[in-house]
């Protein structure tokens, strides 16, 4: 034993007797890591008298073996105390004259054998190598917390041929189901992206006819009140010529919103005339496009400009952008009574902000609105017709303007915020004040 520590049977446990077989100045931080840390460890609750436990456990990195049992001992007045006594094994002492004993030698001629602990840490003998044909018994009684090991010294050839054989066939299986199961992806995906196209290319039809018939009627109804001379004022004559004329704009601007969409879809590049514009009457135009839609449903367009903002753009290009913001404010948000557009500067860049006060988008669609006919859910549950692509191509114009489009939250989190950033140009110089 390299350490005995004696114990009596009192809850604090006082130390009766300390003894080491080399005694020395580390004895006292031995002894005191036995009561401080190894003594709560010890299972002492199921301990009966005489019976012999053992604790396998490593501390700080240093492993112990310890043997444990309670005892009786004789008083001078002929009674009987209880004591628990603790025992220390010198694991290099056990390993020396206990294992090179019994067994046998490490490497043999016929198998290699070696002694590890549970954590696979090797106790006696040498590496065993890589090999599936191991075997290993537990240790019965003291150092059970040990394992004997054996491998033929002819095991790793023949585990690497079995590894071998075992890897290719699993291989060859593995690629077989893969291919299978990609073929069978692939077949899946084809049919599920084919369905998906069709359904889109009806509904885009259904919804792009739906979306020409409107202005459609509206300019046929007003032409033929101006054609069968029942217009009684000169005032309403001029109104119903502006209402065809708005129309015409806006059915001009969804002609345009198909064109564009079927030259992206081709791979072809839209052909854009940039030019230095002063954003805030380009953006007017949009909005008065709109105007007469949104007096229809019971909204009012307010529009708020900031003098002399300049930007290189496309006219027709960005009325084009703002008109569809616009309208999709009108229509997506029907309980709004205002939908407000503003133009000003905001660090270094010219900003469009269409704003409405509907139901808003949620946070998870707010990244896939701009995508191709993708329509998100209304959080009021309402259908809305529409062709998908206004605001797809309303990025496609940002980003070849080299500017942004995005979507926030309204104030409060009531409603959208559609905003248009486009790189600042200052006044050109033909429109600088002397």
């Amino acid at each position: 034993m390299a350490h005995v520590l004696v114990l009596d049977a009192s809850p604090t446990r006082n130390v009766i007797g300390f003894a080491s077989r080399n005694p020395g100045p580390l004895d006292d931080a031995f002894r005191l890591l036995l009561l401080r840390r190894v003594l709560p460890d010890l299972d002492l609750s199921t301990l009966p008298m005489s019976q012999i436990k053992h604790l396998h456990r490593a501390y700080d990195g240093t492993f112990l073996l310890l043997t444990y049992f309670r005892a009786q001992h004789l008083r001078s007045d002929g009674t009987y105390d209880e004591r628990l006594v603790v025992l220390h094994h010198d694991v290099d002492s056990v390993r020396r004259e206990l294992l090179e004993q019994v067994v046998p030698e490490p490497r043999a001629a016929s198998a290699r054998v070696n002694v590890v602990d549970d954590e696979g840490r090797i106790i006696f003998g040498q590496p065993l190598g890589k090999s599936d044909l191991v075997v290993q018994k537990r240790f019965p009684t003291t150092l059970y917390a040990w394992r004997l090991q054996v491998a033929p010294t002819s095991s790793e050839g023949l585990a690497e041929k079995a590894r071998r054989r075992r890897f290719l066939e699993m291989s060859l299986l593995a690629m077989s189901a893969l291919v299978v199961v990609a073929g069978a992806i692939v077949l899946l995906l084809a049919t599920a992206q084919e369905r998906r196209l069709n359904a889109l290319r009806s509904e885009f039809v259904a919804n792009v006819s739906h979306e020409l018939k409107t202005p459609l009627a509206i300019v046929r109804m007003y032409g033929e009140l101006l054609a069968s001379g029942r217009v009684p004022t000169e005032e309403k004559k001029q109104q119903y010529l502006g209402t065809i004329v708005r129309e015409s704009e806006r059915l001009s601007a969804l002609i345009e919103n198909v064109l564009d969409f079927a030259r992206v879809e081709r791979g072809k590049k839209v052909a854009y005339e940039f030019a230095d514009a002063e954003l805030g009457a380009l953006v007017g135009k949009a909005v008065e496009a709109c105007r007469y839609r949104a007096d229809t449903e019971g909204m009012r367009l307010e529009l708020e400009t900031e003098p002399e903002v300049f930007a290189r753009v496309d006219e027709r290009a960005v009325q084009l952008a703002v008109i569809n913001l616009v309208e999709n404010a009108v229509k997506y948000a029907p309980a709004s009574e205002v939908v407000n557009v503003s133009v000003g500067r905001e660090k270094g860049a010219a900003v469009v902000r269409v704003r409405d006060r509907g139901p808003g988008i949620p946070p998870e669609d707010r990244e896939r609105v701009f995508e191709r006919f993708y329509r998100g859910k209304q959080p009021d549950g309402r259908q809305v017709r529409g062709s998908g692509i206004g605001l797809s191509l309303v990025a496609s114009v940002m980003e070849a303007h080299q500017g942004d489009v995005r979507v926030e939250a309204g104030e409060d989190g009531v409603g959208s915020v559609f905003v248009l950033t486009f790189p600042f140009e200052g006044p050109p110089p033909s429109s600088v004040r002397r």
